[in-house]
């Protein structure tokens, strides 16, 4: 006997937490933002799985796709996810910012929510431990505050951008290779 889900499927959900997030994240943070904030079954297992078979079939224009965020050199980030559809500069991982960044959204998208579960609040108290000065910003429970925490830490951090080279570089990739990265290239050790 096959059972019926009305649950989205693992692709959704993990768009739906992404969407949200807002920069690359991490597989843990895509799996706790769609458990806190939404209804589902989303696992790092499923995630992988579905990694893996978004690489073997890549789709055909238009249709978005849950990949891998991108290094400057354009290789895979190991571990932290985008979607297809985000531009470039939105997939390249910049760890410092793009935490804080998410921070900040989900914090305010957790602050609009007037009755937040147990589960947000979770996220939100582990996430506050991130930011500089983030616990004390929560200590009230108010999600508001540690928005405003992270958005000053964010502030704080020197600028990043892209090297100038990486938009025109990414633009000249095939469709396979602008999606899941570059291969990498092992190192290549010299004789002494």
């Amino acid at each position: 006997m096959t059972r019926l889900s009305t649950l989205p499927s693992t692709r959704e959900q993990a768009r739906r937490a992404l969407l949200l997030i807002g920069a690359p994240a991490s597989f843990r943070l895509v799996v706790e933002v769609h458990g806190a904030l939404f209804d589902g079954d989303l696992t790092v297992n499923a995630l992988v799985a579905l990694l893996r078979e978004e690489e073997r079939i890549v789709p055909a224009g238009g249709a978005y796709t849950i990949c891998p965020a991108l290094q400057p050199d354009l290789t895979a980030a190991r571990g932290l996810l985008t979607l297809s559809t985000w531009p470039v500069d939105g997939r390249v991982a910049r760890p410092a910012v793009d935490r804080l960044a998410a921070i900040v959204r989900i914090a305010e998208f957790i602050a609009m929510r007037k009755a937040a579960g147990g589960a947000a609040a979770t996220l939100l108290r582990r996430l506050a431990d991130e930011v500089p000065g983030g616990p004390e910003a929560y200590a009230a429970h108010d999600p508001a505050a540690l928005a405003d925490a992270a958005r000053a830490a964010l502030a704080a951090l020197p600028p990043a951008p892209l090297p100038a080279e990486t938009v025109p570089r990414w633009q000249s990739l095939d469709e396979r290779q602008r999606l899941f990265g570059l291969p990498r290239v092992p190192h290549q050790r010299g004789r002494a």
